[in-house]
């Protein structure tokens, strides 16, 4: 059973140097800001734990592995402060899966849309299922993937980006997320998904820490300006939300 609380819910397991992080949400575990600032947080504390070297990002259930942003909390943005504090949640998190010193596995097990497909792609190691589609559905909505574009870009490229985005009422098999660089590894059952997946988090687990930890600092060579540059976005799509069009447009797809 999903979590049934509107603040959604987060649970951390830390099993042989594997730290399991589960996020669920009611609505096809999208995000709201409470979440997205507690699983920042959680991040910085789980890249100074001794006793973790690996970090495997999950969500609740078998549907949807992310819904990206809340609904319900973009139509509620009335001003640019409010609009730049909710971006910035997005942009918080993928800094500090960035800046994390442990390696982030991630487990998507199910259609990923918006900011699920930035989440997806700040991962280090990405398994995911056959059933896995992924769609960039913020131009459908008076918005555009600002925030979670670098993320995005850096795994899939800037043509790939252009195909995603451009397309937003398209989704995109997980098997073209893995031919883009995407996704790691494609199953076609969880069960076999799942003993893979902890098969190669407890291997990489067995590594010397701080070796994993450098090579991670050279797998994210020049994305040093994203703190800056994340947060601009942020600042921009809060601009966009506000907008007439955007307005219009999200109330007749809430409908």
């Amino acid at each position: 059973m999903g979590t049934t609380r509107e603040n959604g819910s987060l649970y951390t397991r830390i099993d042989n140097k594997v730290a399991t992080v589960e996020f669920g949400h009611p609505a096809s575990n999208s995000f709201v800001a409470e979440l997205l600032d507690r699983l920042t947080n959680e991040l910085h504390k789980l890249s100074e734990k001794q006793d973790v070297s690996v970090i495997v990002l999950k969500s609740e259930g078998d549907r949807a592995f992310c819904g990206g942003a809340s609904f319900d909390e973009l139509m509620a943005i009335t001003n640019l402060d409010e609009g730049k504090v909710f971006f910035s949640g997005f942009a918080n998190v993928i800094n500090a899966m960035r800046n994390c010193k442990k390696l982030i596995i991630g487990r998507v097990q199910g259609k990923t849309v918006g900011g699920g497909v930035g989440l997806a792609a700040a991962c280090d190691y990405v398994f995911a299922l056959e059933k896995a589609a992924v769609r960039l559905s913020e131009l459908s909505i008076g918005i555009a993937p600002l925030v979670i574009a670098p993320a995005v870009e850096r795994k899939i490229g800037k043509a790939a980006l252009a195909e995603l985005s451009l397309a937003p009422s398209e989704w995109k098999n997980a098997y073209w997320a893995k031919e883009k660089g995407l996704f790691a590894k494609v199953f076609s059952s969880l069960n076999e998904l799942d003993k893979e997946l902890e098969f190669f988090a407890q291997k990489l687990a067995t590594y010397n820490p701080e070796a994993l930890s450098e090579w991670k600092k050279v797998l994210w060579e020049g994305t040093e300006n994203w703190g800056q540059l994340l947060s601009e976005r942020a600042a921009i799509s809060g601009t966009l939300v506000l907008s007439e069009f955007t307005k219009n447009a999200l109330s007749k797809f809430k409908k």
